[in-house]
Order: C-alpha cells, then structure tokens, then sequence
C-alpha cells in the first residue's frame, strides 16, 4: 500500500485507515454524519493525495485533449478548470477527469486514483502530437477544504482574494509561505471551497498551518466516507460505481461534457446514441418506504422484475433520508416515476427524483 505524505498525521489523529485505490487512506476521523455536518456547516479538510495528475506540455497540447475528452476544451482560458471525461472506443468511459489550462501550451489532467495508469497508457496511446507528457502523481499533494467559510478561515494564507474567485477557476500563488501552490476553486462536495495542490515535502507544513487559521472557523479532517455522502447528495458521478467502461456519458446524464462540435474518441457512435436516445439511464431516487438502497443491490418493477441495479446509496446525513442513484430503462427515468429497491428479500417503494438532491 502506498502511503500519501500525510498518512503518519492521520493515524496520530486516530483516523480508521483503510485501502483504497492502492493507498492507505483515512475513511473516518469521528465518524460519518459528524464529519458530513462539518462540511455543509463550516469547514472540513480532506486529504486527496491519491488523486493523479499529469501535466501535457507543447503546440499540441490542446489537440490531443480534444481528441481523448468529450468536452470542448477550446472554450478554457488560462486560470480555467473544466470537467470531462475520456470516452473509450466501447461507449463507455475510461474516467472522468479535470482539465486545468496553465498556458495556452500547458494543461494539467487531474484523473481518479484507481485510474492513474490505464488513464495514463490510453492518453499516451493516442498521442501521436509530440505532445511532452509528465506524470507528476507520485510527487504532487491534494488537500481538498471544503465548507462554506473555508475562503474565510484560509484568506490569512494568502494574498490572492479567495472570496472573489470564481467556480472552477484556479490561481498559482504563494499559500501558507509556500511558492507556486494552485489554489483551485474546485470540489466535489458541493458545499463551496478549494482545492489545494502543492509539492509533497510541503504537505507538513500547509495541513498545520490550514488547521491553525481554521482553528476559529471549527475546522476539522475530514475521511473518505463523508466524501461519498457528501457528493452522493449532490449527484456527482463517482467511477466504478455510476459510471465505468460500459456506461456511456449519455446514460449518466453527462451530456453538457459531451460536446458534438468537434471530433473525439467515439464521438460518432455517441452522437447516434444521443440522436436515437438511450435505453437505460442514471437516475436519483428516494427511498419511500423504510430501508437503505446500496450499490448492486438490484432496482424492480412492481411486478418483482429485474429492471437495473443502484450504483450509489446511502442514508443522506442532512435529509435524513435514504437516496440512491441507478440505471434503469428510460420508462422509468421520468422524475416521480415509482421502482422498487431489492433490500434482502423484500422489495421497497422508491420514487425517480431531479438532482441534487441537497438544494443546500
């Protein structure tokens, strides 16, 4: 397993560390709702090391990001983020990523962990630019602060104006004394904040120095499990569970990252899918009756048909209730349609809701 630079901090808090993606990582510090509460509430940090990035340098930089994304990277400006994904020649997706423009001739792709070398090989394998590619995963930290005063409680870090920085837009500046850190108006929580890039031998340093100006604001380290409730309540994809390399950006609801105006990997089959319409899609649903819907527990009709699976479930910390996201045929995909949850033997009332389903 490999350890993140921050790993001996988390078991000295006393974190429950788990594996995942190849890492040892920390799942919970005082436990799930609490952590989740401290997110939507104040301020919460999580560490995200594990995350790969790779940077793309040269004239043709952006010609190979058009070719492997499905989104119109051309729209990007320097200091812009854009969130995509890499269709594979299946129909399905081979991750979805991050698109930050540096320069005109420079971008960094922030991919998922598990993914980091079949991201990488796929990129390589398509690029025939000369475009120079540098894997940077093993060297670069991630904190990311999320919360609703996380531009408060981190302002004193730094002379950038956090409060005035857009949603998915990033800056390189001096954060916690630290040079050339990217302070990226990005998450995955949808409770507002930052995401924290910086070189390993600093992490130390930046986690003291975000809890001391956190301190008044509540701050506190937050697990990976909070993380998955958290982005569930906002219907935020999450690979390997709503979508992997059978499920199409046209299923999952991905469409506004599935851009037609230009060519791309599979971008024919994909622009017929759309055209015709799908057969199955993702869709959220809250539980009706009393029960908990978990990823592969299997979707019904009301006759105890096998109709899809739940890819996400949980019970939401702040509706205190249980939600879940599936494929289903597209008959049952209209919002208030009803379907049933297989929990155990005994098949519970759920009913097709819009996302998110935390309106905050």
């Amino acid at each position: 397993m490999k350890n993140t630079a921050l790993t001996h901090i988390h078991e000295a808090l006393g974190a429950k560390m788990v594996p995942f993606a190849g890492y040892n990582m920390p799942v919970q510090y005082e436990g799930v709702n609490i952590e989740h509460e401290t997110v939507r509430n104040s301020v919460g940090v999580f560490d995200v090391s594990h995350m790969g990035e790779f940077l793309l340098k040269g004239e043709k930089s952006l010609d190979l990001i058009q070719l492997v994304t499905s989104n119109d990277a051309t729209v990007l400006v320097d200091g812009k983020v854009q969130y995509s994904c890499l269709p594979n020649n299946e129909g399905g997706i081979v991750d979805d990523l991050l698109v930050y423009r540096i320069k005109a001739d420079e971008y960094m792709l922030v991919v998922n962990a598990s993914n980091i070398e079949k991201d990488w090989n796929w990129i390589a394998k398509h690029n025939t630019f000369g475009v120079q590619m540098i894997n940077k995963s093993d060297d670069i930290s991630l904190l990311a602060i999320q919360g609703l005063k996380t531009a408060e409680a981190l302002q004193s870090l730094t002379e950038i104006n956090l409060s005035e920085m857009e949603y998915y837009s990033f800056k390189i500046g001096t954060f916690a004394g630290i040079e050339n850190v990217i302070i990226s108006a990005t998450g995955y929580t949808g409770a507002g904040g930052f995401e924290i890039y910086f070189k390993n031998k600093d992490a130390e340093t930046i986690w003291n120095a975000v809890f001391n100006a956190g301190k008044a604001f509540g701050i506190k380290p937050i697990g990976l499990a909070a993380r998955d409730t958290l982005r569930l309540e906002m219907g935020f994809c999450l690979y390997g569970n709503d979508i992997n390399d059978t499920t199409s950006p046209i299923e999952a609801g991905l469409g506004w990252i599935t851009k037609f105006t230009k060519n791309f990997t599979n971008s024919e089959n994909l622009l017929k899918q759309k055209t015709a319409g799908v057969t199955k899609k993702l869709v959220a649903f809250e539980m009706i009756d009393k029960g908990i819907a978990r990823h592969d527990y299997e979707i019904v009709d009301a006759d105890g048909k096998v109709i899809g699976v739940v890819t996400s479930g949980t019970m939401s910390p702040s509706l205190k209730k249980a939600i879940g996201m599936g494929y289903v045929p597209k008959e049952y995909s209209k919002v208030g349609s009803q379907i049933y949850i297989r929990v155990l033997k005994s098949d519970l009332l759920a009913e097709v809701v819009k996302l998110p389903f935390y309106k905050g």
